[in-house]
């Protein structure tokens, strides 16, 4: 079992801390155990449990540092992978954006942890399982798809006082549904922090209808269409969005949030406070979000609470490293652990009955960078994209290539629905209008 208590994991980093002789030294200690279950062709073809513990030490002499990490945790093992650490950092260049460790620091209180999912058992998976393939071969259809769920820890301590320490709790599950001849597709995801609240029957009757409606699907010209984004389809593009909200990337002029300021023009490097976005747009980061809950703390240990990236539609903070908020004079202010968006009161149904013409998109993969200044992207559609006339998803139609900016597509909203949990994020289904489609694709 590699799950320690709090207790366990400051008596063994603190008996690491007196093994230094460094200047600073501070220790991350992370387990996992996990479970999973896999099938194929209607059929569980791998089942599996794991089990880890990893101690990452990082030294400091000065402006060097070393990092060494191990799997073993007997005294001797401790004092020597804190000698290898302090080795690597006598032989490491300085590094001229070296910043302290924090100090003691005070901490939220988010409920990450859940005994419905860490009680998990192989009959359990089994019984999910089954109540995805039963309703797949019904309807003479194949299924594919994994469940997988773990326990989690993480706990940091360095010499200047600091300790956190946090467990938590995640089950994910996706399935793809085919028909027998391959020519229908659909899909579905589903992923909480409370086991309790997973249903693969219900996830997989999404992917059966889908995969059953994708049949015979029709070619449609590419062009600028008014799409329903459900939210897989608009979680990556979104992820990659806020991903490229750093201050330091805008102030040097390679982001999007970049002011482009002519030589010798005065004015602020960055678009923080300007309105980007539709006034709907609201995203944010926090840790206490009852259905996506996270730790509420950083890597390094600094505490973490509700921070709004967009507010109606206004860029109201940007995250920023240690060494830039001290060159800048701003605050030090590290990336969300996740990503939650406002929506609206409209369903996926309401929104279908509500369009005259249009897309409607279950997800999309294989996204790609194409201008980062503009953070335009293209990817492909998968698993279902139908074609909406009159309110009613009239037939299925072929996967498209997408070329799409997350700016515009925030820019062009025409309803939002109810945020749903998707990859540990909250994230509403979206009526988009002129979003663009470059080119079909024979995959279904």
């Amino acid at each position: 079992m590699t799950i320690i208590t709090e207790k366990h994991a400051k008596e063994l980093l603190s008996k690491v801390l007196k093994y230094s002789k460094a200047d600073e030294i501070e220790c991350n200690l992370n387990g996992q155990v996990g479970g999973n279950i896999r099938y194929a062709r209607n059929t569980v073809s791998t089942a599996g449990e794991e089990s880890d513990m990893i101690l990452a030490v990082q030294s400091t002499f000065g402006k060097r540092m070393g990092v060494a990490t191990i799997n073993e945790f007997d005294d001797a093992s401790l004092e020597k992978v804190v000698r290898r650490s302090e080795e690597l950092a006598k032989l490491a260049p300085e590094n001229p954006e070296h910043m302290p460790v924090l100090g003691k620091q005070k901490y939220l209180e988010s409920k990450t942890y859940f005994e419905s999912t860490a009680k998990v058992s192989p009959a359990d998976r089994a019984e999910a399982a089954d109540a995805s393939i039963k309703p797949s071969k019904k309807n003479k259809l194949v299924s594919s798809g994994f469940l997988e769920e773990t326990v989690t820890f993480a706990a940091i301590m360095n010499n200047k006082g600091l300790f956190a320490y946090n467990t938590a709790t995640n089950v994910d599950f996706s399935v793809t549904i085919r028909t027998e001849d391959g020519r229908g597709s659909g899909w579905s995801t589903r992923n909480f922090s409370d086991y309790k609240l997973l249903d693969t029957a219900e996830a997989s009757s999404v992917a059966i209808q889908k995969s059953m409606g994708s049949v015979d699907a029709k070619e449609m010209e590419p062009g600028k269409y008014t799409v329903i984004l459900e939210p897989a389809a608009s979680v990556g593009l979104l992820n990659n969005m806020v991903n490229n909200f750093g201050q330091r990337p805008a102030d040097e002029g390679r982001s999007f949030l970049s002011n482009k300021l002519k030589e010798g023009e005065e004015g602020p490097k960055n678009k923080l406070g300007q309105k980007m976005f539709d006034e709907r747009v609201t995203i944010y980061s926090d840790p206490q979000h009852p259905i996506a809950p996270t730790a509420p703390f950083a890597n390094d240990g600094y505490p973490l609470k509700r921070v709004d990236w967009i507010k109606n539609g206004v860029v109201t903070n940007m995250p920023n490293s240690q060494f830039w908020a001290k060159k800048t004079g701003t605050e030090y202010m590290p990336a969300g652990t996740n990503i939650i968006m406002q929506g609206g009161d409209e369903s996926l149904e309401d929104m279908i009955k509500n369009t005259r013409r249009g897309v409607l998109v279950t997800r999309l993969w294989y996204i790609r960078t194409l201008d980062p200044q503009t953070l335009l992207y293209t990817g492909l559609t998968r698993d279902g994209t139908f074609y909406i006339e009159n309110g009613k998803i009239k037939h299925p139609i072929k996967n498209f290539r997408f070329n799409e900016s997350p700016i515009v597509m925030l820019n062009n909203i025409e309803a939002l629905g109810k945020p749903v949990r998707i990859n540990g994020n909250m994230i509403p289904p979206m009526k988009i209008r002129d979003f663009t489609f470059s080119s079909l694709s024979d995959a279904v």
